[in-house]
């Protein structure tokens, strides 16, 4: 009787470790993938996200619309650099941060998908 109540506990204890593992091992991927497919409900955004981006494209986005505030001239910036802001912010907040204007002096700025798509591509890098 007692082996066969060692066996019960050793098969629960099987099953609770199973689980466990398999919870860590779900989590680990949602955190991975950034809860892209979980967050996104905007259909602008999904486009956007859908889309491999073209970092020289990116660039030359970012020089005609972004890089006259966000590029130190002289001894003048408007706008905080963006060195480093794909570390500090997601894609989702980069997107949302760029279209829709409610951070002044920033203008709303909504590029069409692939233009994003490029844009966030070059953030990336810098």
């Amino acid at each position: 009787m007692d082996n066969q109540l060692a066996s019960n506990e050793i098969q629960h204890l099987v099953k609770r470790i199973a689980l466990v593992t398999l919870a860590i091992s779900l989590f680990s991927l949602l955190a991975i993938s950034g809860l892209r497919q979980f967050q996104v409900v905007d259909p602008y955004i999904k486009t956007v996200l859908a889309r491999n981006g073209d970092r020289i494209q990116g660039q030359a986005i970012f020089q005609m619309n972004c890089a006259v505030c966000h590029v130190q001239h002289f001894d003048t910036q408007i706008g905080p650099s963006l060195y480093g802001v794909s570390q500090r912010k997601s894609e989702i907040s980069l997107i949302k941060q760029v279209i829709s204007g409610k951070t002044p002096p920033m203008p709303q700025f909504q590029p069409n998908p692939q233009e994003m798509a490029d844009l966030l591509s070059y953030l990336q890098q810098i």
